[in-house]
């Protein structure tokens, strides 16, 4: 399945816009470039709506976060949402200071995004903190504390979903996408991805390409970008040799996404669904 869907992102080459991460930007515009998408990058609010009017996705990534970029986020996301484009959010260290939720807390209240994609500090702050009006979201249902894989509970990514009604991509050990109706664990990833700044950022720049190319299933659209990123970063891991250091590592990445194929996803991909 999660073949399939890489196999229509090579395919139709998404235009992806992402308003990010500036530590990292020349990362998710390679890496959008090597699973066979096209990146762009306009965070002015003068022309932030227009680009995302052009647009396949959106992806606004609340890494170095300035107050300038917020309007064009909210317009960018507005646009989308106007015209059916799939948005991705990245709410990078959402609760390291109130400024910094407060605006997470906005996007979420005024633009309805596809997928929103964290680590568990960040999924559990923003599920703790943000409370839809009545009538904006499915009603939660109950979770289970029993079927926590590896000490990672979906409590927080099934919360954040249901709120939501985006699909939600927890990451970590073992990582999580939930949405109304289904839970995927995914195993793919090698410890290396956390020696590389930007990892997480170049993860959701894919997850936007994969939602944009498969807009009726973002929750496999959303899990199978994780087994992607994660399968690269083993076959990383594996051209590391003596004198490699976790620059040669970030290179290796994007070099794996490049060669990453339909059939090395689907074989590689691991994975199960509840």
């Amino acid at each position: 399945m999660f073949g399939e869907l890489l196999a229509r992102v090579r395919e139709s080459a998404p235009l992806v816009h992402c308003i990010t991460n500036i530590v990292t930007v020349n990362d998710c515009a390679n890496v959008l470039l090597a699973c066979g998408a096209s990146p762009i990058m306009a965070e002015a609010p003068e022309e932030a709506a227009a680009i995302t009017a052009r647009s396949d996705g959106l992806v606004l990534n609340l890494g170095t976060l300035r107050a300038e970029k917020i309007p064009a986020m909210l317009a960018s996301g507005r646009e989308a949402n106007g015209r059916g484009i799939p948005v991705v959010l990245d709410p990078v260290g959402v609760g390291a200071s109130p400024w910094r939720m407060e605006a997470a807390l906005r996007l979420l209240r005024e633009i309805r995004f596809t997928v929103i994609r964290g680590n568990a500090a960040e999924i559990r702050a923003l599920a703790g903190a943000f409370t839809p009006a009545a009538g904006d979201a499915p009603q939660e249902k109950g979770v289970d504390a029993g079927d926590a894989p590896r000490g990672v509970s979906p409590a927080a990514a099934r919360t954040l979903a249901a709120r939501t009604g985006a699909a939600v991509a927890l990451t970590g050990e073992t990582d999580l996408v939930a949405d109304g109706d289904t839970l995927y664990r995914l195993h793919n990833g090698h410890p290396l991805m956390r020696r590389v700044t930007g990892a997480g950022c170049q993860l959701s720049a894919l997850t936007g390409a994969f939602v944009a190319a498969n807009r009726t299933s973002p929750a496999a659209a959303a899990a199978a970008a994780v087994c992607a990123l994660g399968l690269c970063g083993e076959h990383a891991a594996a051209r590391m040799g003596p004198q490699d250091g976790n620059a040669s590592y970030r290179n290796y990445l994007i070099d794996a996404v490049f060669r990453l194929t339909p059939e090395d996803l689907e074989k590689g991909a691991r994975y199960e669904m509840c």
